[in-house]
C-alpha cells in the first residue's frame, strides 16, 4: 500500500512574477470560474490552483475540466473526484456520480487520476487539501478519508465528517504551513489563524471566491489582511438544491 505522502504533490515555483490564484468549490460552474478568472485579470505567468470539488452538482462540468486543462491548473482530489472514479473502478455509485463518469473522455479520466490528495505550494508557505487535516498528525500520518471528508474536530480530538460534530478543524490547527481547502459551504468562508476555507456555496447560489497571492507571498496570519487578498463572483443561480444543513450557506463569512 502506498504511503500518504505518495500522494502529496510538491509544486514548482510559479513563473517570475506570477501570482498564485486559489480557488474554492467550482463544482461544474463554468460561467463562473470564467467570470472569476476575469476578476482577477488571470494572465500569462499566474497560476490557479484549485481544493477540488472541481466537478459534479453544477452545470458543465466537462467545461470546468476543459478550462482546467487551457490553463495548466493544479488541483487537489476532492470527494466529488473520489466519487466519480469510483463509479469507473466499479463501485455501487448511483445517481448524478455514474451519469457524469458515463459522460468523461479519456482526457478527463487522466485528470482526475492524476489530482493529488494534497498540493504543496513552499514559496507561498502553503499546503492546499479539500477538506482538512487531523491537527494532531504529520502529513505522513493523515488518512486519505480525513484529507477529504472531514469538517469538524470531536470532544476526543477526532475529526469527524459532520458539520455539527465539534469545532471546526481550522480553529485547531497550528502552522505552519498555512492549509487552503473548500468542502464546507455550510460554515462558508472560514479565516483561521493558520487556515483559508474557500468553499462559499456557488453551486447553491452563493459566490465562487479566490484568494490571490503575489509571487512568493504567504497569506497574512491576521484575518484583515487575508480578506483584502480574496475576490469572488456570484452564482449566476442555484444550480443544485440545498439539503436542509446547506441551507444555512452563508457565502462571505469569515471570523
Amino acid at each position: 500500500m502506498a504511503s500518504f505522502t505518495s500522494f502529496v504533490f510538491t509544486a514548482p515555483p510559479a513563473p517570475p512574477g506570477g501570482r498564485t490564484v486559489l480557488v474554492g468549490d467550482v463544482h461544474g460552474c463554468r460561467r463562473e470560474l470564467d467570470s472569476l478568472l476575469d476578476a482577477v485579470d488571470f494572465g500569462v505567468g499566474d497560476r490557479l490552483v484549485l481544493v477540488g470539488d472541481v466537478l459534479a452538482r453544477g452545470p458543465d462540468s466537462l467545461g470546468v475540466l476543459d478550462l482546467l486543462r487551457c490553463t495548466g491548473a493544479l488541483f487537489v482530489r476532492g470527494n466529488h473526484e473520489a466519487k466519480v472514479l469510483s463509479c469507473r473502478d466499479g463501485d455501487e455509485v448511483a445517481g448524478e456520480h455514474l451519469d457524469l463518469a458515463k459522460s468523461l473522455r479519456p482526457v478527463d479520466w487522466v485528470l482526475l487520476e492524476c489530482a493529488p490528495l494534497v498540493i504543496d505550494l513552499p514559496e507561498h508557505g502553503l499546503r492546499v487539501v479539500h477538506a482538512g487535516l487531523d491537527p494532531r498528525k504529520p502529513i505522513e500520518q493523515q488518512s486519505p478519508r480525513t484529507v477529504v471528508r472531514m469538517r469538524t474536530i470531536d470532544v476526543s480530538g477526532r475529526p469527524q465528517a459532520s458539520r455539527t460534530a465539534g469545532r471546526l478543524w481550522g480553529r485547531s490547527y497550528a502552522g505552519p504551513p498555512h492549509v487552503v481547502f473548500g468542502h464546507n459551504a455550510v460554515d462558508g468562508l472560514q479565516l483561521h489563524r493558520w487556515a483559508t476555507g474557500l468553499d462559499t456555496g456557488c453551486v447553491y447560489g452563493g459566490r465562487l471566491t479566490a484568494l490571490v497571492l503575489p509571487a512568493k507571498r504567504h497569506p497574512p496570519r491576521a484575518p484583515g489582511a487575508r480578506r483584502a487578498l480574496l475576490v469572488s463572483v456570484a452564482a449566476r443561480r442555484p444550480w443544485f438544491k440545498a439539503s436542509s444543513g446547506s441551507s444555512r450557506v452563508r457565502a462571505m463569512k469569515g471570523e
